[in-house]
């Protein structure tokens, strides 16, 4: 657009000190400016995103590379951690909460360094914190996959974690939550005929994705007392690396590229909320075909009433219906192993084994636009990405044509880590202002407590912080 500056992705700075191996994943605190980093050094990481500091090192649980980790939510006065390393079994970390804040529960900057400490073992020292309620306590060893465990995903209830390992099955674990650190199992799906990847639970309900080497993405949810798979996702021509769901409130882009009004917009979005409220957020997926797709549930009404889809995928549960909404412009070179879907402003990142990191944003097709719909059908033994030119909208649902949306490459940003692959890509929040920093992020017209950034995980031990300016 004519008098805007095109968007860009800056880097902030970098997460220290790094790992001296390979980092393969950062999960952000759902609550503090905190986030957690796996390495193959068999440790967790935690660092300060007010600081960038290195706040602790968990270490002393895992006996090879700890591949993924989660964070547990809704936990009031401590904080819990989930991690899956290949020596295939899954770590319960549990730490309280009570110290780094005032009475009201407020963070007090001068008592962060209540922070910097070390787990019993981490970098063969002991704490820095003399009390051990302070330290990271290792709860519980989930044993049951056969082998490497590549992903761990806690239910938005905090209730059930689901993990997933190369031996190609997914485990379904209920936290007890009865002071003893139990743990239940209540499934074990085996459907997947290769590595899976990666899970990942729906935001809202009690629905899981997973992804796998088997080219596929299945959901599954429980019936009764039996967890079964309702659908199986066909289109990717290659390994699923990667899987996130859109926010509940996620919607096209209050970028206006229509001359519209912003009241217009604003109607606009609440019509196309309304129209897709049925099928509830999307998910996003990532391949080594180098593709990134979005795929939405077909509301079970608008089943019943003959209403046509595309023939992408036809699932091979009962339950419910799938269908490819769109293919993102291509951007990448080689395998894109991570895809991030921000729950705050809506935009999706992607990046892989090209080092690249890529930023596409959502918005309505302008009104006046004449660019022809394509159709991007096909059967499920397709093996081939589709390609699909960037300025061409995407969008190939039965809504009114006012509503189409288009995916737009908004910014990139070359060898994000120098010569090396990029593992993984989040967004996370921190605060806005810090004393002698400058506001970064200006999409937004008031200085906000918090903004949003992008953090990047890669082969060379770094992990990065980057804002995306619009």
């Amino acid at each position: 657009m004519a008098g805007r500056k095109p968007a860009s992705i800056s880097h902030l700075a970098d997460l220290t000190p790094p790992s001296t191996e390979r980092c393969w994943l950062t999960s952000p605190h759902p609550t503090q400016p905190i986030v957690a980093t796996c390495s193959s050094d068999k440790t967790v990481r935690v660092y300060s995103l007010t600081n960038f500091h290195l706040l602790s090192t968990i270490s002393g649980g895992h006996k090879r590379s700890v591949r993924s980790c989660a964070w547990k939510p809704l936990v009031k006065g401590e904080s819990v951690l989930a991690t899956g390393s290949f020596d295939a079994t899954v770590g319960i970390w549990r730490r309280w909460d009570n110290y780094g804040r005032n009475a009201d529960g407020v963070e007090e900057e001068q008592e962060e360094e209540g922070w910097r400490f070390s787990a019993p073992g981490a970098n063969g020292s002991g704490s820095d914190n003399e009390d051990e309620d302070e330290e990271w306590r290792f709860a519980v060893l989930l044993d049951g996959h056969d082998s490497e465990v590549k992903s761990v995903s806690w239910s938005p209830s905090g209730t059930l974690l689901a993990t997933c390992s190369r031996d190609k099955s997914i485990w379904i674990w209920e936290d007890l939550d009865d002071g003893d650190n139990n743990f239940e199992t209540v499934a074990v799906m085996q459907e997947h005929s290769g590595d899976v990847k990666c899970v990942s639970w729906h935001p809202v309900e009690e629905c899981l994705a997973s992804a796998s080497y088997d080219d596929t993405i299945r959901l599954w949810r429980e019936d009764i007392d039996d967890w079964g798979q309702v659908a199986c996702l066909r289109g990717h021509g290659g390994t699923v690396w990667y899987i996130d769901w859109e926010g509940v409130e996620n919607g096209p882009s209050a970028t206006n590229t229509s001359g519209e009004e912003e009241g217009e917009y604003e109607s606009k979005l609440r019509r196309w909320k309304e129209h897709h409220a049925l099928s509830g957020p999307r998910l996003v997926s990532c391949s080594d075909d180098r593709t990134v797709r979005i795929w939405r549930r077909q509301p079970k009404e608008q089943r019943s009433a003959g209403s046509e889809i595309p023939s992408i995928i036809r699932p091979t549960g009962l339950d419910e219906t799938w269908y490819e909404e769109s293919v993102l412009p291509k951007a990448h070179e080689l395998s894109i192993y991570t895809v991030a879907w921000s729950k705050r402003s809506g935009l999706v990142a992607s990046t892989g084994a090209d080092g690249r990191i890529v930023v596409y944003e959502e918005r309505f097709v302008p009104a006046d636009s004449t660019t022809t719909v394509p159709t991007t059908t096909a059967s499920s033994e397709d093996t081939q990405p589709m390609e699909i030119e960037s300025e061409t909208p995407q969008n190939t649902s039965s809504i009114d044509p006012t509503l189409r949306t288009e995916w737009t490459v908004l910014a990139t940003i070359e060898a994000a880590h120098g010569i090396y692959e990029v593992n993984h890509i989040c967004w996370a929040k921190r605060p806005r202002r810090q004393q002698g920093e400058e506001v970064l992020n200006t999409s937004s017209s008031s200085a906000a407590a918090e903004e949003e950034i992008l953090i990047t995980t890669a082969d060379d031990g770094s992990v990065k912080v980057w804002v995306v300016q619009r």
